[in-house]
């Protein structure tokens, strides 16, 4: 894996290092400021894989998977960062604290709905990471160094798609809740 690929892995573990944080110090801690401040810094990641991402390409780095991926990235931190933050925030709260409501599982046309926002985040997700790779396809102009990027534009297109079929599919068919005896 080159370096790209490890500022990937390391940018995933460091926004999941201050979420972590962001909460042990807000609840535990008790120190609301300094939380806000451990939680806004998972945003900053974003940004210095971009830069990263950026510099490699333009000092002539022929754009690899792990370049598309650092813009993938982005976009699914961009639409599902706040989603993503809340969902750690309830759970934390619920088996850390052992305080806070219970997650919920969602069924029927709840389910659904929670699906089909879902995808309009991936969606989200899908245009910001596209338009990063198309600007990263323009400013190389170089149909072989960037083939890497065509390619997983590509097969992000056919998970978009797979995606909305599959949300579209509880509209139709609800996700039911298991009976008793079924969840023995």
């Amino acid at each position: 894996m080159g370096f790209i690929g490890w500022m990937i892995v390391t940018c995933e573990i460091l926004f999941w290092v201050f979420i972590v944080l962001g909460l042990v110090t807000r609840y535990i801690l008790k120190k609301n400021t300094l939380s806000l401040i451990l939680l806004s810094l998972s945003p900053l990641v974003d940004l210095l894989l971009l830069i990263l991402t950026s510099v490699d390409l333009y000092q002539g780095a022929v754009a690899t998977y792990a370049h598309a991926l650092a813009a993938v990235y982005i976009g699914v931190s961009v639409a599902f960062g706040k989603s993503m933050v809340k969902w750690a925030d309830e759970r934390f709260q619920y088996y850390v604290l052992k305080n806070g409501v219970k997650p919920s599982k969602h069924y029927g046309r709840k389910h659904a709905s929670e699906q089909l926002k879902g995808w309009v985040k991936h969606l989200v997700a899908y245009l910001i990471g596209v338009s990063m790779l198309l600007i990263m396809i323009y400013l190389i102009n170089n149909p072989l160094r960037t083939e890497a990027l065509n390619a997983v534009m590509k097969i992000w297109s056919m998970a978009l798609t797979i995606d909305l079929l599959i949300s579209i599919s509880y509209i139709v068919w609800p996700k039911k809740e298991s009976s008793p005896s079924k969840k023995l």
